[in-house]
């Protein structure tokens, strides 16, 4: 059963596809009035005008969150529109190999942060002044992965950002308390998105060796989590992570093959 958030307002970034639109999706369709925010502005408007088109509240408003100035435009423009911000979902992110440690180039590793951890941590900042300044009593939520406690040798600087990114979470619970402000996380396993549909068939059956439910998580299932930590039964939840991710933390070697079809 949905849980109502009507008169919330919601941002939600990296939200032109994948978990974070399926995330603006839902919390439209919670009665929620919407803000879509991505780099991707033709893709990211379009959705938002679907989700309009469908009798709800949405708009969208672009946006990269690996700059501070960008961030302050976002925020300052959703508060302009709708008298401030109930919900933020931190969802923009990237995902990319970028080879051992040791080969990793600079930039690279860089970027990585900027956009996984420095990203969040400059949206989070930004919406938490101006709910704390107004007495909004929000709720922030960050989209993290089970690469921030299973380690992959060629993704370092994912696996760091995203390790980086639960301190990050904690940290800001802490502060946030006080104000009545929830900060949490979730940190989907493999799942269904356009970042993992280039995935061939080898890498897939390699990934589910490691995943006890033996599929990949729906973005819709991830909403859905996001959804009940923006209501009401998460009131007493901070400073958590939720791993939705098929059983992957609790599995210490491997589940069977599957034989072939």
């Amino acid at each position: 059963m949905k849980m109502s958030l009507e008169v919330k307002v919601a941002l939600i970034t990296g939200a032109a596809g994948g978990i974070g639109l399926a995330i603006a999706r839902r919390y439209a369709a919670d009665g929620a009035k919407v803000v879509l925010s991505d780099v991707q502005e033709e893709l990211g408007r379009a959705e938002g005008e679907r989700i309009a088109e469908a009798g709800l509240q949405a708009a969208f408003i672009r946006c990269d969150t690996s700059s501070e100035a960008d961030v302050e435009a976002l925020v300052d423009e959703t508060d302009r529109r709708y008298g401030g911000i109930d919900i933020v979902v931190c969802s923009a992110g990237i995902s990319n190999a970028t080879g051992p440690f040791h080969q990793t180039a600079l930039g690279d590793f860089e970027r990585t942060l900027k956009v996984n951890l420095i990203g969040p941590f400059l949206v989070g900042k930004a919406v938490a002044q101006r709910m704390i300044a107004t007495g909004r009593k929000g709720t922030i939520i960050h989209i993290s992965s089970v690469g921030a406690v299973l380690a992959v040798a060629d993704a370092p600087a994912y696996c760091v950002s995203k390790a980086g990114l639960g301190m990050l979470t904690k940290t800001m619970a802490l502060a946030l308390a006080p104000q009545g402000i929830r900060v949490n996380a979730i940190g989907p396993g493999p799942t269904v998105t356009p970042m993992t549909g280039a995935l061939g068939d080898e890498a897939v059956a390699r990934m589910l060796l490691r995943t006890p439910l033996g599929r990949f998580g729906e973005a819709e299932e991830i909403a859905g989590i996001a959804a009940f930590l923006a209501g009401p039964d998460a009131s007493y939840i901070t400073g958590q992570t939720i791993y939705a991710d098929g059983g992957r933390l609790a599995l210490n070697y491997t589940m069977p093959a599957k034989p072939a079809a």
